[in-house]
């Protein structure tokens, strides 16, 4: 019989097991953080986790969805400091920041080696589709904050901007050295379609 946990003590082993997935999307990857090592670390039973999660890779994907959302409204709220005054640099150094941001994290780590596939694959459609509403939704309240922009079409610049995102997965190919000054480029290019009359 499973034991009973409190609402504090669940709170606490949700955020302990989280902590110590992302440390291990860190260090070892999708495919090396396993079920066992998550509940070494977190010192709970193997039978515990499946109290809380029914995989592994609904609490990794709950750990990118965190860094994603903490991400998007570190954006959200920095766009939001510009506001009425958004300029096509302030709003080119504000995405650059952002992409640079990412760059910090395990995210490009686990795209780039196909392993964010291998957790969006196991999970749920509707989890899934959720993700994907929500930024959609994130991006139309962005665009909200841009003068000009309610006639110009969210999905496309949306598009286009996980695109430039995606570049940079090929840092390498492009050249290190000129990376951030092309992603810079690109970014600005992007921003003054989305800001012309």
């Amino acid at each position: 019989m499973p034991k009973s946990y409190s609402s504090q003590e669940k709170e606490y082993i949700v955020k302990r097991l989280k902590e110590e997935a992302y440390n291990c999307l860190n260090l070892y990857g999708v495919k090396k953080t396993t079920v066992d090592e998550l509940v070494r670390r977190v010192n709970i039973p193997k039978g515990t986790f499946y109290l809380f999660y029914d995989s592994k890779e609904l609490l990794l994907f709950d750990v990118v969805n965190d860094l994603h959302d903490e991400i998007q409204k570190h954006f959200i709220r920095e766009a939001n400091l510009i506001k009425g005054r958004i300029t096509a640099e302030n709003l080119t150094n504000l995405l650059f920041k952002v992409y640079k941001m990412v760059d910090d994290t395990f995210l490009l780590k686990v795209m780039t080696n196909g392993e964010l596939e291998l957790i969006i694959r196991k999970l749920p459609n509707e989890i899934v589709e959720k993700h994907f509403r929500d930024d959609y939704a994130m991006m139309e309240k962005f665009m909200e904050l841009i003068p000009h922009v309610k006639e110009k079409n969210v999905q496309y610049f949306s598009g286009a901007l996980r695109g430039v995102f995606l570049t940079m997965l090929h840092k390498r190919e492009i050249g290190e050295e000129v990376f951030d000054g092309s992603l810079k480029l690109m970014i600005n290019g992007l921003v003054i379609q989305l800001m012309e009359e």
